[in-house]
């Protein structure tokens, strides 16, 4: 099953808001020791960041899913992007943010539609790892979505801050994949540079803003996301008094920096993000299509003969072994959300 949101999230009718920036914070944490230990001989130190470590126990994992859900629901039943802040970053923080301001723009009392966000039956999957950042994975069903299941990517940076989740996905039970664990339970982490995976995590977002240029190159498997996109943009680019140009950008630093867990296939599940326009121009005569309250409540400038949409986009894909037969990668689901717009 693939899962597109254009302007929407799946955590609510929403459209998307800004975190801090495109570059907040950097993701993930988990319990950091440092034990000091004074002997005859001297003293011994053995630091936490070096050590491997599981990212969170089921316990702190479990809470970090309920602290997110109630800061989620405070926010978007108030419309107030600081109720949350703390609690999203990296693509989700950008798209969350834009849609809460939208929302208080258009709707300043708060939302009066509001439901709120149930999880049950949580499972979380929970990489051991060296050093920062640290992470990890919820996979619940929620009372949105349908019969979806919700994956969360919950990082930090170090102890002291709150866990936050960098991204979100929906998938079909059915796609989501069996992991690699180890006999703790406990999963394997991808570098973004691994050598063993068919694409190195770190080049999946350019490659995607260059693959998205024309559908050229064999690095991305046939799809909705991938030649089905390509193809729907070929159509729509030329309209009767109206031209749509694209560009796309990777968004893989910081915040926005790819994960991954390997799967018992030998491949990986990796999440990514990327940046996305889409510039409206109408011709002489002619008119912008009218845009929707949210639409123009992200907006600055005014809308005169152009209208460039700002875009976060988030996605999941399997990043197949080195060894595997098909190399292609192959997406999963990505979630789309509009962050900014600028009419001239």
């Amino acid at each position: 099953m693939s899962t597109v949101s254009r302007g929407r999230s799946p955590l609510g009718p929403r459209t998307p808001r800004r975190a801090r920036g495109l570059l907040g914070r950097s993701g993930l944490a988990a319990a950091s020791v440092t034990v000091l230990a004074l002997a005859a001989s001297g003293c011994v130190v053995v630091h936490g960041e070096r050590e491997v470590l599981p990212a969170a126990t089921p316990t702190e994992a479990a809470e970090a899913l309920k602290d997110f859900t109630a800061a989620y629901n405070k926010a978007d039943k108030a419309y107030d992007r600081a109720l949350d802040a703390d609690y999203v970053t990296g693509a989700l923080g950008a798209i969350d943010a834009a849609r809460l301001d939208a929302g208080h723009e258009v709707s300043p009392a708060g939302n009066s539609s509001h439901v709120p966000l149930e999880f049950t039956d949580a499972r979380f999957t929970i990489p051991k790892k060296a050093g920062w950042p640290r992470w990890f994975v919820a996979n619940a069903d929620a009372n949105k979505g349908n019969e979806a299941r919700w994956l969360l990517v919950f990082t930090r940076s170090n102890v002291a801050e709150p866990w936050a989740v960098a991204y979100l996905t929906l998938l079909d039970p059915d796609d989501v994949p069996v992991f690699k664990t180890d006999k703790d339970g406990l999963a394997e982490p991808v570098t973004v540079n691994s050598a063993e995976l068919a694409v190195a995590p770190k080049d999946l977002s350019a490659d995607y803003a260059t693959y998205l240029k024309d559908g050229g190159g064999d690095v991305f498997a046939p799809g909705v996301h991938t030649s089905g996109w390509v193809e729907q943009r070929k159509k729509s680019a030329i309209k009767p008094g109206l031209v749509t140009q694209y560009i796309d950008e990777p968004l893989g630093k910081g915040d926005f920096a790819p994960l991954g867990l390997r799967t018992a296939d030998g491949g990986a599940l990796v999440f990514f993000a990327t940046h996305h326009y889409e510039k409206l121009t109408a011709a002489q005569g002619t008119s912008i299509p009218a845009q929707s309250d949210s639409v123009l409540a992200l907006t600055t400038g005014e809308i005169k003969q152009s209208l460039t949409l700002e875009f976060v986009s988030n996605q999941v894909v399997l990043d197949p072994g080195r060894s595997a037969a098909n190399q292609g990668v192959e997406f999963l689901s990505r979630i789309q959300g509009l962050t900014a717009a600028q009419g001239e």
